[in-house]
């Protein structure tokens, strides 16, 4: 009998997309996998409706089950933080998961794979003696006073996490050695054992394929046209937005430094302006051939992948910072939130694939500074750097991910651990 893994990623495309890449690498092992997924009490934004749609479209070979509707709970408190809401959401949620688990054959069901905000979901994989096993990328950030909510909320989160039988970790050992080794260590946490960690990544998409350039976003066109390593991209991925002020800055900083430059820009919260009147005065005909502007999606692994990409100006989410990595593309660091000011940390001092912009840290980036560090990156010796060290990523990347790599060892030893918590139980039951 084929077995099955179960996938639950929660809401979000952010946590949708890399789960859908380990659910590919499952499939090339022979099991079936399930993916399921949340229908939020709230409007995703379209982008992001769209992202999750197209996810499923291109993964035919993964099963996707969405959970009832929860539309009859009041999920709009005034004053509470959407974060909050997510996380009751979820945990609401388990009444529906556990009905959907309990109609699997468990013969059939090899394991359960929870994204790391669907934490309190352990209880039912323990509760039906399913061996759950969380996935996460990268610790985030603990906010305010310890008596805060969200820090409460946070923290329990992260003690969930150790009460599990292990975690994948969507990265690859050489890449975040330091810390592999620290959470394998027996100090990391005084007095405590943690759980057994996976690293199985990078788990990045592929990007369009030959076949698919019927359909080429128009971006692409113009990227064919640019000579190689030239252009910057600016996407801050699927939250990511700034003020019209700050719109204005960096594109003021664009202008000046006369480098090529691909934007996906979106719109700030409540405005519905077109980019003429979004952005400075004559900014569109003065930079017209040397830079493109965009209010809709841009397939960002297409872009990085590009032979004309030359820098990324990121919000730092995981899932880009990765994406840019396969691709060796450097990148200029602009966090806005969550996790992302750690993973700047990582980027700038631990992997050397990225410089930051500083004003970040003040809440505004002068159009200076990204004059100055466009061109550094572009045309400056740390550029060539930052390229260098990526190009030796990229290769340790590949080869984690082939026959014997670390990933794939990795991926394996989970199979194989899993399959000895099940013997193990069954040995139990009939001792």
């Amino acid at each position: 009998m084929k077995q099955t893994a179960v996938l639950y990623p929660g809401a979000g495309v952010g946590h949708v997309r890399p789960m859908a890449e380990l659910a590919n690498v499952f499939l090339k092992h022979g099991y079936d996998v399930t993916m399921v997924l949340v229908e939020p009490p709230f409007k995703l934004s379209d982008s992001g409706t769209t992202a999750i749609d197209r996810i499923a479209a291109s993964n035919p070979s993964i099963s996707f089950h969405v959970l009832p509707s929860l539309l009859a709970l009041d999920f709009a408190a005034p004053g509470k933080h959407p974060f909050l809401l997510m996380l009751q959401l979820l945990h609401y949620y388990n009444e529906q998961f556990e009905a959907f688990l309990r109609a699997i054959d468990r013969k059939s069901l090899h394991s359960v794979v929870l994204d790391m905000f669907c934490i309190d979901a352990t209880d039912v994989c323990v509760k039906l003696g399913v061996p759950p096993m969380p996935a996460s990328h990268l610790i985030k950030e603990l906010l305010e006073h310890p008596e805060d909510e969200m820090c409460k909320a946070m923290m329990n989160i992260w003690k969930r996490n150790t009460e599990t039988m292990g975690v994948l970790l969507n990265t690859f050992e050489s890449l975040e050695s330091r810390a592999v080794q620290s959470l394998k260590g027996p100090l990391c946490v005084p007095e405590r054992i943690l759980p057994p960690i996976y690293c199985v990544g990078p788990l990045v998409g592929k990007g369009a394929k030959d076949e698919d350039k019927a359909e080429r976003n128009e971006c692409l066109e113009w990227l064919d046209a640019q000579p190689d390593r030239s252009v910057v991209f600016l996407c801050l991925g699927s939250k990511g937005t700034l003020s019209a002020e700050q719109l204005k800055e960096i594109a003021v900083g664009l202008d000046r430094s006369g480098q090529r430059f691909l934007w996906s820009v979106r719109m700030p919260a409540g405005l519905e302006l077109e980019l003429d009147a979004l952005l400075p005065q004559g900014f569109l005909e003065r930079t017209r051939g040397r830079g493109l502007v965009i209010k809709s999606w841009a397939p960002q692994m297409d872009v990085l992948g590009h032979r004309a990409t030359g820098a990324f100006v990121t919000h730092c989410g995981w899932n880009s910072v990765l994406e840019a990595i396969v691709a060796g593309v450097p990148m200029l660091c602009l966090p806005l939130e969550a996790e992302q000011k750690m993973n700047k940390v990582c980027m700038t001092e631990d992997m050397g694939v990225a410089v930051e912009l500083e004003g970040y840290m003040t809440g505004f980036i002068k159009a200076d500074e990204v004059e100055a560090k466009v061109r550094l990156v572009i045309e400056g010796k740390e550029g060539s750097q930052l390229r260098a060290r990526l190009a030796a990523l990229r290769e340790e990347a590949e080869a984690a991910l082939q026959e014997g790599g670390s990933s794939q060892a990795a991926f394996a030893q989970f199979l194989l651990d899993v399959d000895n918590l099940e013997r193990n139980e069954t040995l139990g039951r009939h001792v």
